[in-house]
């Protein structure tokens, strides 16, 4: 196995086997069920843009629950640093080396979305299909068709296939231009996809 396909198996894996190495101990990984209660996922007007910059679009789709709300009980900028430290080094692949691999890949995914999957005025990373690029990477293939809605109007579709994101399965997603405006939208989430609620705008 090459090291591209080595550091793409850890980049699949860390996310859900992460979670429990939090600082807070989680007992769980985010799922599309999960939810964080109110009074650990809102936002400090007082926190400084950079940090809330940070957990609300550098992150967003990557820190678990546990991690967003042990970050929000943090009340100096000292310690909010270090726990973005650790939170890296957590998932640094090869801790050994001055290279952290699942970030420079993090932000790269976000630098993707952002340049392929924006619309109108709303950026890449908050899209749908930019959700899922940055958190598993690019699919294995990519299926375009038109989907009937009422047997009358077409819409086109994206059908992004992954062969192998968890315990084997193959995850196969159907994103759709219902507005034909470039919003593509998941239709559908299979149970097993390890992600927070999306969230449509």
């Amino acid at each position: 196995m090459t090291l591209a396909a080595s550091v793409r198996v850890i980049l699949h894996l860390l996310p859900g086997a992460l979670a429990v190495l939090s600082i807070c101990s989680p007992s769980r990984a985010q799922s599309f069920a999960g939810s964080t209660s109110p009074d650990t996922s809102v936002v400090s007007d007082d926190l400084p843009r950079e940090y809330k910059q940070w957990l609300n679009e550098d992150v967003r789709w990557i820190i678990t629950p546990e991690e967003r709300a042990a970050f929000l009980r943090l009340g100096h900028n000292q310690d909010r640093d270090r726990f973005i430290e650790e939170f890296w080094k957590r998932r640094d692949p090869t801790p050994d080396t001055v290279e952290n691999e699942f970030k420079e890949e993090h932000y790269r995914r976000i630098a993707y979305a952002n340049m392929h999957f924006g619309w109108q005025k709303v950026q890449g990373w908050e899209t749908d299909r930019g959700r899922i690029y940055i958190f598993y990477g690019p699919p294995d293939s990519i299926k375009v068709e038109p989907v009937v809605i009422n047997g009358t109007s077409a819409r086109k579709t994206e059908i992004w296939r992954f062969q192998s994101v968890r315990n084997g399965q193959e995850l196969n997603l159907r994103f759709v231009d219902f507005c034909g405006c470039g919003d593509y939208r998941l239709l559908g989430k299979p149970a097993y996809l390890e992600m927070p609620e999306l969230h449509h705008f």
